[in-house]
């Protein structure tokens, strides 16, 4: 069985904390991404995520100005987050108990993200 680092992306695109949220839209809108990984802010601190469901639900609904709020007010941290040899199996029971579509590959260090068309592709792989 195919394990999640087998079929992760691996160019991630993070962003910092303190960026606007108008920052991280510009980043999203060039690299045409859904969510940023938020890098953690000291060694040993934890990864966040930012998602454009974040921007909508949390920026956008409220009428917030985008260069005014920062990654740090509105994204989900700690994240969860996966475990390079996951199978693709158990990466996918994840995201259905935790009602998520991507997250974080990491073991010491950020390898990837994994997102549920990542699993979706390798299924379709699968039959094909």
């Amino acid at each position: 069985m195919q394990t999640a680092k087998e079929i992760m992306t691996t160019k991630v695109v993070t962003i910092k904390s303190s960026a606007t949220i108008a920052e991280a839209l510009e980043l999203m809108r060039a690299k045409k991404l859904r969510a940023l990984v938020v890098e953690p802010d000291e060694p040993n601190d934890n990864y966040g995520i930012l998602t454009e469901a974040d921007v909508v639900y949390k920026v956008a609904a409220n009428g917030e100005r985008p260069e005014s709020v920062i990654v740090a007010n509105i994204m989900t941290k700690p994240c969860i987050k996966v475990d390079p040899e996951m199978s693709v199996q158990e990466v996918a029971g994840l995201f259905a108990n935790h009602h998520i579509r991507r997250a974080p590959v990491v073991k010491n260090e950020l390898l990837g993200v994994i997102s549920a068309f990542d699993i979706v592709r390798q299924t379709m792989w699968w039959q094909g």
